[in-house]
């Protein structure tokens, strides 16, 4: 019954929001359309500013793609294309937003480095991948561990379990941070938990990203939480305007448990993330468990979102862990990347893996939507004798975006790329591994929605115990992948076509 009622309020909500926002281009399409003197005048007037719109994205530094596809929409809206790219991308709520967010990680990216079991001669442990390290601790700002196990999970079900029984283990906080919670026997069999954990004193606290949730809890879902005492906070909370930072949404997935232990990687608090319930077919997707020093730079990560979502100061030293470090499983790098910078993290962690390659380099994303740096690095590596294998979905969630996907195949190809698609279902792993190496898990997309607008995190490892459980993993799934051919790429000119089209506009999906 409860259930029922939320879903309720939930859908008057949702649809009183998309009214909203309906009224809106409504109105601005009547302005625009109406034969009156004025509006003749204001006519012209939005096509000088989609000129002059055109002129700035083509000498603005960014993404080529992105320049192209809004200088495409200008040439097709020439009307309202310039004045809809200002609204979106200059406002004053996402310039605060931003300023915000670079006070918060300026006075606090010094928790990284002030926890327990930093290294300080990483560079002549691994010297073949210290350019990896020294960018991520000197420009990045964050910093590379020992003494932390690792554990890497595929598919969820066996993370599951492992979350489950370290938050029954938590004895002074729990942290969450996810894109997508939803009831079912995954979010509800960790929530009972949490309510134990709260009636005894520990400090539980919650972030979920309130367009990952839109449809799936009802609007007054945080309220219900915080009366049963997890802290709560809905982060970028969805408002009926066009807004530039409606787009960046926290795609992070999070957990740390008295930062001693911390989780990360593609899965969410949801029952499809371990094939409970069945969406696409077999749900393959991946995780990894820290344990030791390196958690606690996790818990760093969660008190800055956390920071910026309550609009207080967080204490970051009344977290830090009282351990005893265990044995080095190699080195363990976490790392965040935001939207609001212009450094793209992920993107370079994942292009620095690719061309440092000798031997292999293994890709699971279940999108593939790339710019001309990420193709450019991808053919470079196979021409030169790199055995490049990557895997995505064969069974989609979203039929344009797996279109989209499906177009990157034969450039890729054609340089030698093996492009793989899952048979039993979905992939949702984002994770690479490389030369027996170094490997990364985390919550990045091969997409430029991932990669340049949303907030995401990561795990970098080197010679980990999680390293060689990924390489063991990658190996058993192509078992059960069909290798995409060349054929199969051109057998329709018809979906050939559609793929093209909207491959244009890959940056806005």
């Amino acid at each position: 019954m409860l259930q029922k009622r939320w879903f309720r309020v939930l859908f008057r909500y949702r649809v009183f929001v998309a009214l909203l926002l309906i009224v809106q281009v409504v109105v601005m399409l009547q302005l625009i359309l109406n034969s009156s003197q004025a509006a003749e005048w204001i006519n012209y007037a939005l096509h000088l500013i989609s000129l002059l719109v055109a002129l700035h994205i083509v000498i603005r530094k960014n993404k080529g793609a992105y320049k192209l596809t809004w200088v495409f929409l200008i040439l097709m809206f020439p009307i309202f294309g310039g004045f809809l790219y200002l609204m979106f991308t200059y406002q004053s709520s996402t310039r605060k937003f931003q300023k915000r967010l670079d006070a918060i990680q300026s006075e606090t990216e010094k928790y990284y480095a002030s926890g327990a079991g930093v290294c300080t001669d990483a560079a002549q442990k691994a010297p073949a991948y210290e350019t990896h390290m020294r960018y991520l601790e000197k420009h990045a700002h964050f910093s590379v561990y020992e003494h932390t196990q690792t554990q890497y999970f595929s598919p969820g079900e066996a993370f599951f379990e492992s979350l489950l029984e370290a938050v029954k283990q938590a004895e002074h906080y729990v942290f969450l941070e996810y894109f997508i919670v939803q009831e079912g026997k995954m979010w509800n069999s960790i929530l009972d938990v949490l309510f134990e954990k709260a009636k005894q004193g520990v400090d539980v606290r919650l972030i979920y990203d309130d367009m990952g949730c839109f449809f799936l809890l009802p609007k007054d879902y945080a309220k219900f939480l915080r009366k049963h005492g997890i802290k709560t906070h809905v982060f970028n909370p969805f408002r009926p305007f066009l807004s530039t930072i409606q787009n960046n949404r926290d795609h992070r997935k999070i957990a740390v448990i008295d930062g001693k232990i911390a989780f990360t990687g593609g899965i969410n608090l949801a029952d499809e993330y371990i094939n409970e319930i069945e969406k696409h077919g077999h749900w393959k997707d991946a995780g990894v468990r820290l344990e030791g020093a390196a958690a606690w730079s996790f818990a760093v990560m969660f008190l800055q979102m956390w920071e910026l979502c309550a609009n207080e100061k967080a204490d970051y030293e009344s977290f830090k862990p009282d351990i005893v470090l265990p044995e080095s499983d190699g080195l363990v790098l976490p790392y965040a990347d935001s939207p609001m910078d212009t450094d793209n993290v992920c993107e370079h962690v994942y292009l620095q893996m690719i061309n440092s390659a000798k031997r292999y380099v293994y890709i699971n994303t279940p999108y593939l939507i790339l710019d001309d740096s990420m193709v450019s690095a991808l053919c470079l590596a196979a021409k030169s004798g790199v055995d490049v294998k990557i895997v995505t979905p064969h069974k989609w969630d979203k039929r344009f975006v797996h279109f989209t996907t499906r177009s990157y195949y034969r450039e890729l190809m054609n340089a030698g790329v093996e492009i793989y698609e899952y048979s039993k279902g979905f992939v949702h792993a984002k994770t690479f591994v490389c030369d027996d190496a170094v490997a990364t898990v985390g919550t990045a997309n091969l997409d430029f929605r991932s990669l340049y607008l949303h907030f995401e995190c990561g795990v970098w490892m080197y010679e980990s115990r999680a390293v060689k459980e990924l390489y063991d993993d990658y190996v058993q799934t192509l078992k059960v992948c069909q290798r995409i051919t060349k054929a199969d790429c051109t057998k329709n000119p018809i979906v050939r076509l559609f793929e093209e089209i909207f491959r244009l506009f890959a940056p806005l999906m």
